[in-house]
């Protein structure tokens, strides 16, 4: 936010991870234990998601350094905190 950068940019993970594997990881934080249903009568859409972070990494020389699941974590452990007060 403080470069002289001034177009659009992606700023995620380069890791490819699909829906499935995401509820995977949100059910693991979370400590449940849901069960998936399919429809399989409806479009499948895309397979994962992903952002190119080329040009995050060379215009401003950034990378992730928090892991999916550990930011994942980090914001459940947050929103669960503001639901309890």
């Amino acid at each position: 936010m403080n470069s002289g950068y001034h177009k659009p940019i992606n700023i995620g993970t380069d890791r490819l991870v699909s829906i499935n594997t995401l509820a995977d990881i949100i059910m693991e934080i979370a400590g449940k234990n849901l069960s998936k249903a399919y429809d399989l009568t409806k479009p499948q859409g895309v397979k994962g998601r992903n952002a190119d972070i080329t040009r995050a990494k060379s215009e401003l020389k950034w990378a992730p350094k928090i892991s999916l699941e550990e930011g994942l974590k980090n914001t459940y452990e947050w929103i669960k905190e503001q639901i309890c007060q």
